[in-house]
């Protein structure tokens, strides 16, 4: 297990955030991103993505509360080997769920290394 703050989880998250392209961050819309410490349905869970994927969105895809992207700090802190290996570790699980969020499954984001 790794320790960290909170602070310098959160950091990690943001840091992850602002390595999305920018092509792909402007489209991020209507979608809230939270840190918390595990789901308590699946405590291995590293992150999740609830919501309905841009394509399979409608023209009558309105009114509906945000998308979200939940990076679990607790889960993670476990499974990393190293401070280094935690920061790598956050972004790939930040561009995995956001990865979920434009529609990519779990066999593209893993030829995509972000498995």
């Amino acid at each position: 297990m790794v320790d960290v703050s909170d602070e310098d989880f959160d950091e990690m998250v943001n840091d992850a955030l602002d390595q999305i392209p920018d092509e792909f961050a402007r489209q991020l819309r209507n979608v809230a991103i939270q840190v918390a410490d595990y789901n308590e349905e699946h405590p291995s869970y590293l992150g999740l993505y609830v919501g309905v994927a841009l394509p399979e969105r409608t023209h009558h895809h309105s009114g509906f509360l945000p998308d979200a992207i939940f990076i679990y700090r607790e889960s993670l802190k476990r499974y990393a080997h190293s401070e280094e290996d935690l920061r790598e570790q956050v972004k790939v699980t930040v561009f995995h769920e956001v990865g979920h969020y434009f529609g990519l499954e779990e066999e593209d984001l893993e030829r995509l290394g972000w498995g």
